[in-house]
């Protein structure tokens, strides 16, 4: 599951050229459905289909997983944090990852 957080790179904080150049022109949404409205474009422009919920406007999820801009966990059965990785995406280790996610598909068929 992925957790939409803030805008990383919003056109009125910290805009990319990179973002410009793709057509993402998005601000730092003040209401919720504005959140949800970027979400949706996540949702519909990359084929992203993954299962998204949505933070709060207030952050609870950023910040109880360190989320901003990015940061990758494996959460196992039960919501115990097996995985946490370094914060994206330069700190992003999919091998390790992928070994955190391997071990804990074992361990649910294993059960």
């Amino acid at each position: 599951m992925t957790i939409y957080v803030s805008e990383a790179h919003p056109e009125d904080e910290w805009r990319l050229e990179s973002n410009h150049r793709a057509g993402v022109l998005l601000t730092q949404p003040r209401v919720f459905e504005e959140r949800r409205a970027a979400a949706q474009i996540l949702v519909e422009r990359f084929a992203y289909d993954l299962p998204l919920a949505i933070d709060s406007l207030e952050g609870a999820a950023e910040r109880a997983y360190s989320a901003w801009p990015e940061r990758l966990y494996v959460v196992a059965t039960g919501g115990r944090i097996v995985y946490r990785g370094g914060v994206g995406p330069f700190g992003f280790d999919p091998e390790q990852m992928a070994r955190a996610l391997a071990a804990q598909l074992e361990a649910i068929r294993a059960s």
